[in-house]
């Protein structure tokens, strides 16, 4: 891709990612369901650089019933236990025309730590979350040193960078 072309694809992601992430807390709102940023996203709006490729948002497993009637037509997963080698959650992924999100359990998620080879369980910490501006909305982030601990469960060049990343925000926002 050349420079020109990718300027026009970020503005083109970034758009989507907009619009995705005003529809959704919008509905979160709504039904006055509590969430955090998670993620890519989350590692994002603390300073990384990479693209994102979707929005993940941590809310209680027992809210989710709440969203269906207004994210039916988006689903493409769930709402059901999803369990693979790195995840053990309830979820439910959308396709909002294009972005990806990812609707993830707060309390009962568990993440395969590789190194000791167990399952660790990580849930949001609603009252810890931090509030950042993210395309015009203020949303609640997941705080930076549990978004760390979290990464270091995952393997993949992307959590390396990631949390240097949030890493290097610490450092600067202390």
């Amino acid at each position: 891709m050349r420079k020109n072309e990718s300027n026009f694809y970020n503005i083109i992601m970034n758009n989507k990612l907009a619009d995705a992430l005003k529809w959704i807390v919008s509905i979160l709102q709504k039904h006055n369901v509590p969430f955090q940023i998670s993620g890519g996203f989350a590692a994002n709006i603390y300073g990384a650089k990479r693209l994102v490729n979707d929005i993940d948002i941590d809310i209680p497993e027992d809210k989710m019933e709440l969203l269906l009637p207004d994210i039916e037509q988006y689903i493409t997963f769930g709402p059901a236990e999803y369990k693979d080698e790195k995840w053990d959650l309830k979820l439910i992924t959308l396709n909002y025309n294009g972005q990806e999100i990812d609707i993830g359990g707060a309390f009962d998620t568990k993440i395969f730590d590789e190194q000791n080879k167990i399952w660790v369980h990580c849930p949001a910490k609603f009252e810890t979350a931090q509030t950042h501006s993210a395309y015009g909305i203020e949303v609640p982030i997941v705080r930076p040193q549990d978004l760390i601990q979290y990464k270091k469960l995952l393997n993949g060049e992307h959590q390396k960078t990631d949390i240097a990343s949030v890493q290097e925000y610490l450092a600067k926002n202390k």
